[in-house]
């Protein structure tokens, strides 16, 4: 796996949020699972900010790591390398606002 990708994964009890800005997309993790994080074209390098909250890891990606150029054109995918979308698993009736997820 490249710099320009990043797994993340739940190794605690309860679901987790992969959280990704700008774009405000939602990707759920449960107990055990992990996703990789990439740019959608290969030749981009990208560098990772990652913010921790409760059940929850907001990630920005930003090329060649100027926080001045943002990132939108990501992938998120299992490990079987399938392409998840937006929402994947999130639990029904989850609440947000204007931050993210908002965990109980």
């Amino acid at each position: 796996m490249g710099r320009s990708r990043m797994p993340v994964g739940n190794e605690g009890r309860n679901d987790l949020c992969l959280f990704i800005e700008p774009l405000g997309e939602d990707y759920w993790l449960n107990p055990g699972e992990v996703f990789t994080v990439g740019p959608e074209s290969e030749d981009i390098d990208v560098w990772f900010e990652t913010l921790l909250s409760k059940d929850c890891i907001t990630v920005w990606l930003y090329e060649d790591g100027d926080a001045a150029k943002l990132l939108v054109g990501y992938t998120v995918v299992d490990a079987d390398g399938n392409l998840l979308e937006c929402g994947h698993q999130r639990p029904s009736g989850q609440k947000f606002s204007a931050a993210g997820p908002v965990m109980d």
